[in-house]
């Protein structure tokens, strides 16, 4: 046992592990935090809390993940290289760790050109592998990036993003399988609507034997409306929506929209689960968090285990 985190013991007793994602407010707010947390507690076994989400200032992911602990809720904090170095990053996740944090997602961070702040100097003193590695270091072997003793060292499930959908395609799961080496526990991907191809990178992930290796959670979100997925599709790096999903969206009208949005998600969640190598799905439901709760319940998610250990 890495972390003793619920969400590891979910993963290692062999459930389906369902996550979803808390983005905290532009502001001092600690009520919007409480009130996601009550949205989202119960159907769900972890929540990541978003690192200042693209590059926009927020509320910090430590001090709301700090939040939902005092109400009961698993954060998965995020942390990106963008705006720490390595001192300060040590810093954050001792503290993190002294705070009863337990789960964390290591990221590279958005560029603050896509922010509230593009005239920002950015950091990027480490990449999202190198975070990795030395986190894994920090836990196993008990050292500092440089190489001096932790006396008492911070325990965290550690995991990572990855998107199956980039290009060059036939690269995706041996970037990966670089991410498995340095260390990480469990990964997140991007938002799969293209379930066809995100099933041929599955078939290159257990090719390399990584669904053995580490825990895969495949990323799922309901849409709203026809233009947020022609954005998606047209407008978003990195995203594959194919037709089928903008036409069903489509067929539904406006009114039918968000109903619609959240059915497309269920009936993706049933084709994925379905992959030889998934092990749970994170539910990316963008300042929609109260859609979770359904959604969890008619995949047929509902009770969620409560792991022991």
């Amino acid at each position: 046992m890495k972390s003793g985190s619920n969400l590891e013991k979910v993963l290692e007793a062999g459930h389906f592990a369902v996550t979803a994602e808390l983005g905290p407010p532009k502001g001092a707010d600690a009520e919007v935090i409480s009130k996601k947390t009550d949205i989202l507690k119960d159907c769900v076994d972890a929540v990541n809390i978003t690192d200042c989400q693209t590059a926009v200032v927020r509320m910090s992911s430590i001090a709301a993940a700090a939040i939902l602990v005092s109400k009961g809720l698993e954060p998965i904090i995020q942390m990106t290289c963008r705006d720490r170095n390595r001192i300060a990053i040590q810093s954050d996740l001792l503290g993190a760790s002294a705070l009863g944090i337990k789960n964390l997602l290591c990221l590279t961070g958005d560029h603050q050109k896509f922010g509230n702040h593009p005239q920002s100097k950015n950091v990027f003193d480490l990449d999202s592998i190198q975070l990795i590695k030395m986190i894994k270091d920090m836990r196993d072997e008990k050292k500092f990036q440089c190489g001096e003793e932790i006396e008492v060292e911070p325990r965290f499930f550690v995991g990572a993003a990855e998107n199956p959908f980039s290009d060059p395609f036939e690269y995706r799961a041996l970037r990966l399988a670089k991410k498995v080496e340095a260390g990480i526990d469990f990964v997140q991907t991007q938002i799969v609507y293209n379930v066809e191809k995100f099933a041929k990178w599955m078939e290159m992930v257990r090719e390399l034997g990584l669904h053995k290796k580490v825990y895969i959670l495949a990323g799922v979100a309901p849409l709203k409306s026809v233009g947020m997925a022609k954005y998606m599709k047209s407008c978003v790096p990195g995203m594959d929506v194919p037709n089928e999903v903008i036409e069903r969206m489509v067929a539904v009208g406006k009114e039918g929209a968000k109903e619609e949005g959240k059915n497309i998600c269920v009936d993706i969640i049933e084709q994925v689960k379905k992959i030889k190598g998934i092990a749970g799905v994170h539910i990316m439901a963008v300042e929609w968090e109260e859609v979770v709760s359904g959604i969890v319940e008619k995949a047929g998610f509902l009770p969620r285990p409560k792991a022991s250990g």
